[in-house]
């Protein structure tokens, strides 16, 4: 399962800012994203959402996470691709529909 969240950094440690669904000495890895960077992406999702290009969901609790078997499958999928860009395959696919 994947979760975003809100730390802030202090002395060295990442501190949450809301409890997280982890197990004690359960190893995670981290994206770290500046708020800058956040914002900036925020703003990049607003324009494509004014410009008709995306429909954001109404509640984020709307949002399903991909299903482990899924993303299983997907990984697969790129690795037989022998390092394909991700838009050449979707092409390919489209193709043969």
């Amino acid at each position: 399962m994947s979760e975003i969240i809100t730390a802030v950094y202090s002395n060295g440690m990442l501190h949450p800012q809301s409890p997280l669904s982890l197990t004690d000495g359960q190893t995670v890895r981290l994206q770290v994203l500046m708020e800058e960077s956040s914002s900036y992406a925020e703003k990049i999702i607003q324009s494509l959402v004014a410009a008709g290009l995306v429909t954001p969901p109404q509640h984020k609790s709307d949002v399903e996470p991909v299903r482990e078997e899924a993303w299983r499958e997907l990984t697969q999928r790129l690795t037989a691709s022998g390092g394909k860009p991700l838009s050449e395959i979707i092409i390919e696919e489209r193709g043969s529909m």
